[in-house]
C-alpha cells in the first residue's frame, strides 16, 4: 500500500463514531486533492470506516449501504432515494479535524 493510501485510510479510521468528514477535509489533512481521496476510498475504502467520509453536501455515492452504518452510529440523515448526512450536526469541526493527525 502506498504512503498516501495509508495516510488517507488512517485519517478516515480516526474519525470518531457518529461523526463525518468530507473528501476535501481528508484531502487537506493528507496534502492531496478530494478526487485523489475519492479514488483511494473507491479502491481501498472497504479497509476503513468508509461511511464516515461524504461529499460536501452530505451525500455519498454509496448512500444506500452507508445509511445502515449511519443509523447504527446515530448519524442523522435525510430520507428518500439519495439520503444525505445532516452536516451541521455531524461534520467534524476544524479543531477536531486537526486532532485526527496520524503523524
Amino acid at each position: 500500500m502506498e504512503e498516501l493510501d495509508f495516510m488517507v485510510l488512517s485519517l478516515v479510521d480516526a474519525i470518531p463514531p457518529g461523526r463525518v468528514a468530507t473528501y476535501g477535509d481528508i484531502a487537506a489533512l493528507a496534502g492531496t486533492g478530494p478526487r485523489q481521496v475519492g479514488r483511494i476510498m473507491a479502491e481501498k475504502g472497504q479497509l476503513s470506516n468508509w461511511w464516515r467520509v461524504v461529499r460536501f453536501d452530505g451525500g455519498s455515492q454509496v448512500a444506500a449501504a452507508a445509511k445502515l452504518k449511519w443509523e447504527s452510529e446515530g448519524i442523522a440523515h435525510s430520507t428518500g432515494r439519495n439520503p444525505k448526512v445532516r452536516m451541521q450536526s455531524h461534520r467534524l469541526s476544524e479543531t477536531e479535524l486537526l486532532s485526527l493527525s496520524v503523524y
